[in-house]
C-alpha cells in the first residue's frame, strides 16, 4: 500500500471542475481548508484531492507543495488549481507570478461603492501567525494589514448590483497578497458581509460565513496551449442572504471552456495598468486569499 505524506480521505467534498492528465481544477466549499495545518491534518481538501491523485502528488513532492497552486481561506469557496506533474506546476507558477493566470471572486460587501468600477492600490503586510504554524502556545490566525511597509497590491472591482444596503461586485485581484480582497474592500470601507477578521459589528453577523467566491479562473494551459476559462455558479450555501438583501445571484452556472473566451463576466477596462500587472514577484509559496 503506497505511503502519502498527506492522508487521503474522500469523505471530504469538493467538486471537480476540469481535469486532465496535467492538472486538476476543484471547487472546494466553505468550511473546508486547503491544505493540512495545526488541527487540520485528514479533513482539507488536499486529503481530498490525495484520495483522487495522490500517487501524482506525492510524486510532485513537498518542494512543489503536491502540486497545489494557490489557497483559498477556509470560509472562502471557490476554485483551485492543482499540478499533476512537474513541468505543468513550474509552468503555472510562472503564469501566477508573471500575473497570466486571472481569478475572479463575487463578494457581498456593506453600502454601495462610489465608482460602478475602480481599483484599490494599496500596499499590504503580513502580520504572521497562522493555520499550519507553530506559533508558541498561543495561536494566532493569519493576518494582514494596510502598510507603507508591506508589499505592492493591487485589486480591481465593479459593482455588479446594489440593493437594501449592500452591493454584490466582482473582484480581480492582479497581486497575490494573503487575504487581498478582504483586506483591500475593508480599506475602501465596503468590508466583506461575514469577515470575522476584517469587519466589525453587525457586518460580522450579516451572512452566515464569508460572502466571498472565487467564481472563476483564466489562463493558458501549459502543455496544449488552450485558453482556460473554468466558471462556477453561485454557492447554495449563500443564496438565502442574497435573497434576504433582493439581490439576484450572479452567473448562469457552473461550465468550462478551452477557447476563446467570453468577455461577459470579464472586468472590462478595469483600469489596471501594463505596471499594475507587472508588479512584483508572484508569492513564494500558495497564499490565502
Amino acid at each position: 500500500m503506497a505511503t502519502f505524506s498527506i492522508e487521503p480521505n474522500e469523505r471530504v467534498p469538493f467538486r471537480v471542475r476540469y481535469e486532465d492528465e496535467h492538472l486538476l481544477i476543484v471547487e472546494k466549499p466553505a468550511g473546508v481548508p486547503t491544505q493540512p495545518g495545526r488541527g487540520h491534518t485528514h479533513d482539507t481538501l488536499m486529503n481530498g484531492v490525495f484520495a483522487k491523485v495522490g500517487p501524482k502528488l506525492q510524486k510532485l513532492g513537498r518542494a512543489r507543495d503536491f502540486g497545489l497552486l494557490h489557497r483559498l481561506d477556509r470560509q472562502t469557496s471557490g476554485l483551485v488549481v492543482i499540478a499533476l506533474d512537474a513541468p505543468t506546476y513550474d509552468a503555472l507558477r510562472e503564469q501566477f507570478a508573471s500575473r497570466g493566470v486571472k481569478k475572479y471572486y463575487w463578494a457581498v460587501v456593506k453600502g454601495e461603492p462610489r465608482a460602478a468600477q475602480g481599483v484599490v492600490r494599496k500596499p499590504i503586510l503580513e502580520t504572521g501567525g497562522g493555520e499550519g504554524e507553530d506559533t508558541g502556545a498561543v495561536h494566532r490566525p493569519k493576518q494582514a494589514r494596510i502598510s507603507s511597509a508591506g508589499k505592492p497590491s493591487v485589486t480591481a472591482y465593479r459593482v455588479l448590483q446594489s440593493a437594501s444596503g449592500v452591493s454584490l461586485l466582482e473582484c480581480r485581484p492582479v497581486t497575490g497578497r494573503l487575504h487581498q480582497v478582504r483586506i483591500h474592500l475593508a480599506a475602501v470601507h465596503h468590508p466583506i458581509l461575514g469577515d470575522d477578521v476584517y469587519a466589525r459589528g453587525v457586518i460580522r453577523g450579516a451572512s452566515p460565513r464569508l460572502a466571498l467566491h472565487a467564481h472563476r479562473l483564466a489562463f493558458t494551459h501549459p502543455v496544449t496551449g488552450a485558453a482556460i476559462d473554468i466558471r462556477t455558479g453561485w454557492p447554495r450555501d449563500l443564496r438565502a442572504m442574497l435573497k434576504r438583501f433582493s439581490i439576484t445571484p450572479p452567473g448562469a452556472g457552473a461550465g468550462s471552456a478551452a477557447g476563446p473566451v467570453e468577455r461577459s463576466h470579464e472586468i472590462d477596462g478595469d483600469g489596471v495598468s501594463e505596471e499594475d500587472a507587472a508588479i512584483g514577484e508572484g508569492p513564494d509559496g500558495p497564499v490565502d486569499v
